[in-house]
């Protein structure tokens, strides 16, 4: 049950980057969790989140997640075995429904957090026209993540891949926010009252080009405009690995940022040979 190591460091990585802030993990598989008990019991079998007192886990429990929203009856009536991928579509309504009940930021598990956030209501552009729903942010009944629960159950497709993602986003900032300008030279721009972040502040390095995160460096450069990395591991499936020691760039990020999972990853290497 244990996850891919890049899911385990983007969890330690937000631990360390927001000590004073709750992280919830949203796991499949999870027994559920009631006491301080059952927390520190699904905690051992994650060993890298031990030294965190902010990591709590959750089982994926969709109804619960759909409740009270206008997600809910679309869960009830949707036939899961005619989705082409409804892991996929599933996570676009959980995020959604989760952001616009609780607030706070959501991140996909594969990226990697490097500094703070400063914003509060925010989406994250990969580039002038592609506005990424793998990480954002909003104060909770906002009325970003309202629109999109709505677009999400009336023009729902779960055949036309990101639609009920990225594009939906990008449907609701033009609808109801503003008319998408562009991005000049690093800074943000607002959007009503949503932050359009700049691509370089999450994507200084652009999906079609992630496999520089595994090419070896001379030397390491941080990016001074991000707040986090986004690895794109469903490009990768498989493909790269984490080598310890390797000097790339995602050794190099693992070192300073996860570095629990790091050593985890270290020493089951070494054991396997």
């Amino acid at each position: 049950m244990e996850p891919p190591h890049v899911v385990m460091c983007a969890v330690e990585s937000a631990a360390r980057i927001y000590p004073t802030r709750p992280i919830a993990f949203f796991m499949k598989g999870l027994p559920k969790i009631n006491t301080v008990e059952d927390e520190n019991k699904a905690k051992i079998k994650f060993p890298s989140f031990s030294s965190y007192d902010n990591i709590y886990l959750f089982p994926l429990k969709l109804e619960e997640i759909f409740s009270n929203t206008p997600l809910l009856p679309w869960y009830k009536k949707v036939n899961t075995n005619n989705e082409n991928d409804w892991t996929k579509v599933s996570s676009d309504a959980s995020r959604l429904a989760l952001i616009w009940k609780y607030g706070g930021i959501y991140m996909d598990t594969d990226i990697i957090s490097v500094r703070p956030i400063p914003l509060k209501n925010f989406v994250a552009a990969e580039s002038n026209d592609i506005y990424s729903n793998s990480v954002f942010g909003s104060l909770p009944h906002h009325s970003f993540t309202s629109k999109g629960m709505e677009d999400f159950v009336q023009n729902y497709n779960g055949a036309i891949l990101g639609h009920q993602g990225p594009d939906l986003f990008a449907r609701i900032l033009k609808k109801f926010f503003c008319a998408l300008p562009g991005f000049k030279y690093t800074e943000d721009v607002r959007c009503g009252n949503i932050t359009l972040t700049n691509p370089d502040r999450f994507y200084p390095i652009a999906g079609p080009s992630w496999k520089k995160f595994y090419e070896v460096l001379d030397e390491y450069r941080p990016f001074p405009s991000s707040y986090a990395l986004h690895l794109f591991d469903h490009a990768n499936q498989g493909q790269y690995n984490l080598v310890p020691g390797s000097k790339t760039m995602v050794d190099h990020l693992y070192r300073q940022y996860c570095p629990y999972t790091y050593v985890t990853v270290l020493l089951k290497n070494r054991s396997s040979h």
